[in-house]
């Protein structure tokens, strides 16, 4: 097996042959902590539109991840933007990166820029439809659509963009009842991926969150199989090296079979056991508050 230091001083075309080879990868990617993120970097500057500033330079960072996991062969990229916690924000807050935010990812130049060279395949899922009716949002559905029917064509990538896309289980039976109304029969899981998504997507295989371990907005996908990995700082910070790491984790390292353990030496065995009663008080996902952020714990005790 290709080791660790092998695999990240490969030229990222190889790199992106290997992900490749072991199949489609859908990957999901929630891009958390970016104010945090923008704070540190930028927060010392002086900006007449700080918040206008924030998007700029937020959709320049975003737009760099895509391009760093599109070029490491992975072909369908999930990434949940915003869920219904927005509307709790406040009006400015919902106007400038609800309202002024996802109308870019549809519209913006930047973007469609992106769509483009990349020849990415657009789609925005979720339930937005119903969440925006009847506020000044409303009509973000349409240039979802329209972004949709513009990337149609491109062949090479596929973005999901999910928008209030928490909870599937509304969607999901609307549309059982009108589809057995039309052809008299339940649809199957395919049909309702399809619907739900814009298109077929096949179960997510990875997933990289940031904070708090938890896995979110990826409704219909997720079927226990999929690789979770979290990063300790905000993602805007991911960098080649680590992604490399994961995608090595996720290729190779989780892919060896478990052993046999009555082909096990005794050296082995006391090696594991050592292993176990060093990290036995550690609990992978529990952390402390700091500064008033949540923040994993590396301690443990015995």
């Amino acid at each position: 097996m290709m080791t660790l230091e092998e695999f990240l001083a490969l030229p990222t075309e190889e790199a992106a042959r290997r992900v490749r080879s072991a199949g489609p990868q859908v990957c999901v990617f929630p891009i958390n902590g970016t104010r945090r993120w923008f704070l540190l970097e930028h927060g010392g500057r002086q900006w007449d539109d700080p918040m206008g500033a924030y998007m700029d330079i937020a959709a320049e960072n975003h737009i760099s991840l895509y391009k760093l996991i599109f070029d490491h062969g992975v072909d369908t990229l999930i990434t949940p933007t915003l869920g219904p916690d927005i509307l709790l924000r406040g009006d400015e807050y919902m106007a400038r990166i609800g309202g002024e935010g996802l109308a870019r990812l549809a519209q913006g130049p930047d973007f469609l820029e992106f769509y483009d060279e990349y020849d990415v395949r657009v789609h925005f899922y979720g339930n937005h439809r119903k969440a925006l009716a009847g506020t000044p949002y409303a009509g973000l559905s349409d240039l979802f659509d329209q972004a949709a029917a513009r990337t149609r064509s491109h062949r090479r990538f596929r973005l999901f963009f999910g928008v209030f896309g928490n909870d599937a289980a509304e969607a999901v039976a609307e549309f059982a009842v009108r589809h057995y109304q039309e052809h008299g029969q339940a649809p199957d899981r395919r049909a309702i991926v399809e619907n739900y998504y814009g298109e077929y997507v096949e179960p997510a295989t990875f997933f990289i969150g940031f904070d708090k371990f938890c896995a979110f907005d990826y409704p219909l996908l997720g079927l226990g199989e999929e690789d979770l990995y979290f990063t300790v700082a905000p993602s805007p910070y991911l960098t080649p090296n680590q992604f490399r790491e994961i995608l090595y984790d996720h290729l190779f390292t989780r892919r060896v079979p478990e052993p046999d353990y009555n082909q096990m030496s005794a050296d082995t065995i006391r090696e594991i056991g050592n292993y176990y009663k060093k990290y036995r008080g550690l609990v992978l996902g529990a952390g402390k508050i700091n500064h008033g952020l949540w923040n994993p714990n590396f301690g443990g005790s015995a």
